[in-house]
């Protein structure tokens, strides 16, 4: 792998990783690498210092460095929004069963229980069993903040 520092058009600054030099001159012809800010497909690299290994028997103190995010993607921002929104939405219509959720789908699906909406956990073997027996299933999509 190799990363090259990049730069858009508009003098956007970013990094990319790629399999080999080439990788990145076909990516980049075909508008496959696009700038992280503002989304130009007009990248290219930037000038690099070169990365040479110290010698392997010789402990290098890494110099600190401060992590900075950069600015987020509206079209990101506007999509995760909807997501929010949707989850949101389940979580204040639908029942929480917690576990119970594969039981709970059976018993809607062949009648055995009231018709309603419901959300929960299910293994992956219990969601693709409910699926093979035609139950209709659709998971909620987890957000950032849930790993908080």
């Amino acid at each position: 792998m190799i990363r090259y520092d990049l730069v858009c058009d508009k003098g956007h600054e970013f990094d990319g990783w790629f399999s080999n030099s080439e990788a990145f001159d076909k990516q980049a012809k075909r508008g496959f690498v696009e700038c992280t800010v503002c989304g130009s497909a007009r990248v290219q690299k930037q000038l690099m210092r070169p990365s040479i290994g110290a010698k392997s028997n010789r402990k290098v103190e890494a110099p600190a460095q401060k992590m900075v995010a950069g600015e987020a993607d509206p079209r990101l921002q506007a999509m995760m929004q909807i997501v929010r929104d949707y989850r949101k939405h389940v979580e204040t219509t639908a029942e929480n069963v917690g576990d119970r959720f594969a039981d709970e789908a059976r018993k809607i699906h062949y009648g055995e229980s009231e018709e309603r909406g419901i959300y929960g956990n299910a293994t992956g073997n219990e969601a693709r069993d409910l699926i093979e027996e035609g139950i209709a299933i659709h998971p909620l999509p987890r957000l950032p903040e849930d790993g908080n």
